[in-house]
């Protein structure tokens, strides 16, 4: 357990400075009227945005092992604490300003984690019956066509909605790594779960970032979250056999809730700072033909 838990807080670590070198490198480069081949390689060029890219893949695999040995509940309230991490991040490398809402939220996110870690028991099974390794799939498939469905529409409620689907294709990615078959090669590439997890991750990443074109990072963050936190979790305890220590029922629940509730607060800051929403300006389309500029004039103004 004590492998698992150093792993998913390291991965924290990593997906939460590697948000912010993203930001960073975002910031760099001139801001554009659409996807194109063009922006795209002048964020490869940068070397923070390209840091923050391995920060992310590193987080990603060190959250494998995390969901290998740990209960799901555990390891996902703890990978979404990186908004903790890149609000600590953001001030000092971006410039930005916590407010108490923020503050209160980082302090929500560590006292929640503390209770949560306290309660938490051993992980469950590994493995699932083949109809789930299905599901899993089914699941993926579902997300990317309702993806393309609300990527016709625009406004607040659109946000919300691909921020969820977008938790859910994370969500399934989390479930995926804990069933995948990893007995042998053909195994894997017979494993429905194997695919589900790239779908899910990839369609995941497409959600949000058209949810970050069409709403406020609230919006598409705290939905989300939703999906990606407590999906899995309950996937987790009722299908897979998670649980919490004997008797620290209580302090697992609690801890959950509380470590949920400061990442609520915690979306909230990129939308308060424009210079942590850089990612989201240099990908959405630009709403002026200005001229790029200095370090935050094309920072997200809604």
């Amino acid at each position: 357990m004590l492998l698992g838990l150093a792993t998913a807080l390291v991965a924290t670590v990593c997906f939460g400075f590697g948000a912010v070198f993203q930001a960073r490198g975002a910031r760099s480069t001139p801001r554009a009227d659409r996807v194109r081949a063009g922006l795209l390689a002048a964020l490869a060029r940068s070397w923070q945005f390209v840091a923050g890219t391995l920060l992310d893949i590193l987080g990603f695999v060190l959250s494998i092992v995390a969901l290998r040995t740990l209960p799901l509940f555990l390891v996902q309230a703890v990978t979404n604490a990186s908004l903790a991490v890149t609000a600590l991040a953001a001030v000092r490398l971006l410039g930005a300003r916590l407010h108490r809402s923020d503050v209160a939220g980082i302090l929500a996110v560590v006292v929640g984690l503390t209770l949560l870690a306290l309660g938490s028991g051993k992980e469950g099974r590994n493995h699932a019956p083949a109809a789930f390794h299905w599901a899993l799939l089914a699941t993926t498939v579902a997300m990317l066509l309702l993806t393309l469905v609300l990527a016709r529409r625009g406004g607040v409620p659109a946000a919300a909605g691909l921020g969820l689907l977008a938790g859910v294709g994370f969500g399934v990615t989390s479930l995926a790594v804990r069933v995948i078959e990893t007995s042998g090669l053909a195994a894997l590439l017979t494993d429905p779960a194997a695919y589900a997890l790239v779908v899910g991750g990839l369609g995941g990443y497409l959600a949000y970032a058209l949810a970050l074109q069409r709403g406020t990072v609230t919006a598409a963050t705290a939905a989300g979250t939703v999906a990606e936190t407590f999906g899995p979790a309950l996937v987790g305890v009722t299908a897979l056999g998670d649980a919490a220590r004997p008797g620290y029922a209580w302090c697992a629940l609690t801890g959950f809730a509380v470590a949920v509730g400061g990442t609520f607060l915690l979306s909230r800051f990129g939308e308060l700072e424009g210079e942590s929403a850089e990612v989201a300006a240099a990908l959405a389309p630009a709403e002026t033909d200005e001229a790029p500029g200095r370090p935050g004039d094309s920072a997200v103004r809604r």
